[in-house]
């Protein structure tokens, strides 16, 4: 099955693009404040909505992991762990080219980027954890991703939270989304699949890589455990 789908879903990502790129630079209207420097919403608040279902479900497999103590929960962490902090990056860095066109800054202390910085900090630190901490630091990762799983709401509602603290926001109140032309939103939901469908795929092979490293290091106890390998 595997065999199949990861083509397959390889396939429909490289022509999702394709399609996005034609759509966004020849077909799609430009925005009458931002004008071209409007183009990079239709990547940056996909990555976002990529950044916060990898967040959910590296945090919902950790539950999973801490409950049933199977590895299989913590792969599937794992591997979602790692996308979270590659989508993140991308929100991060298309977040700030947007700003500096919107605003006039690459970054402003508000309270949405904050807490966006701060979940990524998070995630960021759970695959550095996962990296260089060893066997047994599966439940810290854990517990990692639960509170970025935890700090998704944050993020999103901080607009209002800030609002109803009387605080500045360079986000705008409004959903952004339903006030696109129809053009836009065409285009921009083309695009929200595509990375759905390039975060699947990454998913999928990273998920099969975790496994097969999982598999190959017990091959490789057991051969030290049998004395057929040397330490």
């Amino acid at each position: 099955m595997r065999r199949i789908l990861i083509p397959l879903l390889a396939a429909c990502a490289a022509a999702g693009l394709a399609g996005t790129l034609y759509l966004v630079f020849y077909v799609t209207k430009l925005e009458q404040n931002l004008f071209f420097n409007q183009k990079i919403f239709y990547w940056h608040v996909p990555n976002w909505f990529m950044l916060f279902s990898m967040v959910f479900l590296c945090g919902g497999a950790s539950i999973g992991y801490l409950v049933k103590r199977n590895p299989k929960w913590d792969d599937v962490a794992h591997a979602a762990g790692e996308l979270a902090v590659l989508f993140g990056a991308i929100g991060l860095v298309t977040g700030s080219i947007w700003g500096k066109a919107a605003w006039g800054h690459w970054w402003i202390w508000e309270l949405r980027l904050t807490t966006s910085l701060i979940l990524w900090l998070t995630m960021l630190g759970y695959a550095l954890v996962r990296r260089f901490a060893g066997p047994g630091s599966e439940p810290l990762c854990a517990g990692l991703a639960i509170f970025g799983m935890v700090n998704v709401p944050l993020v999103y509602f901080a607009v209002k939270l800030a609002d109803k603290l009387g605080q500045a926001s360079a986000h705008p109140k409004a959903k952004v989304v339903a006030q696109l032309d129809a053009s836009m939103k065409g285009t921009f939901w083309l695009s929200v699949l595509t990375f759905a469908l390039v975060c699947a795929l990454l998913f999928l092979v990273r998920i099969d890589a975790i496994r097969d490293a999982r598999r190959l290091r017990a091959v490789r106890e057991r051969g030290l455990d049998a004395g057929i390998l040397e330490p």
